[in-house]
């Protein structure tokens, strides 16, 4: 390990870090731990929530484009999006960054995401370990990974007993791949013969800038929305897309009907799906396709729900609802389309 280059970079993220301080937070960096009152931050009878997760091939995209500012932002959001579906206020987070060189410059770009990410989700960035492993990574590579816990206060961890038939399924929107399907993103993108520096053929800039666009953070919104008592379960889609996510909140004898035109698809996924043949119900294993969050409310509750989140910032649709069915929770996808319209 280069000790100059880590010390340049831990005082160089110190501001970072102090940037995310929040109420329960407890000295700062460069403890061999990092403590957290959750008693100063309110919690009365509180239940432990952690997450763990990385970035995927993402990393691969902003290597190659060069592009380092954001990815920090999707690791956040991959760990705190899940804390949030269980009812859990994240609360801090920490980071593992391992590299074959440490590259200031590069490190800082990626700490900063991190930085914002945590801002965005109101949880402190307490610490983390920065690993220089020749051998083990090229020089230029470097890999990411993010752990976070949050706080519930028992009786209000979801799903809540009550979800069932007749409840309503609001989608939040996406702001694109977000943080998972990237190695068929790269084999799509090495089939339509163009480059990362090119410019992106569905807008949003070069094509590795569109394609980096980060994982949306739902935690103020769907926090409001469960402090309001409105919110019943909620179902983070990332990996195995709308039929692999959504029956984890759902309990046995419900089937979730969802209209795969009630929402306006991104035209990221258009291009994907078309540039590399993909077939719609492919589309909906693989990616969000839109969709980053699904909450779960009481039919009577849309409305109220609806404009809270509208009020935060989402961007709401809704896209069905729950129905009796029998035996496990199922996802049935009505009018999926042929191709994906341009």
């Amino acid at each position: 390990m280069d000790i100059d280059a880590g010390d340049a970079l831990v005082e160089a993220i110190k501001p970072m870090a102090r940037s995310t301080s929040r109420t329960g937070t407890m000295g700062g960096l460069g403890g061999f731990g990092a403590l957290f009152d959750l008693k100063a931050a309110g919690f009365t009878d509180p239940v432990l929530v952690s997450s763990t997760d990385g970035v995927g091939t993402k990393l691969r995209v902003a290597l190659d484009a060069g592009l380092h500012g954001t990815v920090g932002i999707d690791l956040v959001a991959m760990c705190v999006n899940d804390l949030v579906v269980q009812g859990a206020e994240p609360l801090f987070f920490l980071d593992y960054f391992a590299t074959g060189k440490l590259r200031l410059e590069q490190a800082r770009d990626v700490i900063s995401g991190i930085a914002e990410g945590c801002r965005q989700a109101g949880c402190a960035l307490v610490g983390g370990e920065t690993a220089e492993m020749p051998g083990m990574y090229a020089a230029e590579d470097y890999d990411l990974a993010g752990f976070s816990v949050g706080a519930a206060e028992r009786g209000a961890l979801l799903p809540r007993p009550d979800v069932g038939p007749g409840d309503v399924l609001l989608g939040l929107a996406s702001t694109g791949v977000h943080s998972n399907g990237f190695s068929l993103v790269r084999r799509v993108v090495e089939a339509a013969g163009t480059g990362l520096d090119a410019p992106s053929p569905f807008g949003g800039g070069t094509l590795g800038e569109a394609l980096l666009a980060p994982t949306r953070i739902y935690v103020k919104s769907l926090l409001a929305l469960h402090r309001k008592g409105l919110l019943k379960a909620a179902a983070h889609i990332t990996g195995g897309g709308l039929p692999g996510n959504l029956p984890r909140v759902l309990p046995e004898g419900v089937a979730a009907a969802v209209d795969a035109g009630a929402w306006t698809v991104p035209p990221v996924f258009a291009w994907l799906a078309q540039a590399g043949n993909v077939a719609p119900e492919e589309m909906l294993r693989v990616f969000n396709c839109g969709i980053g969050m699904v909450v779960v409310v009481a039919a009577g509750a849309v409305a109220e729900a609806t404009a809270l989140l509208e009020g935060a910032g989402e961007t709401v649709f809704r896209i069905g609802s729950l129905e009796a069915g029998s035996g496990e929770a199922q996802v049935r996808i009505d009018n999926l389309p042929e191709t994906w319209p341009r």
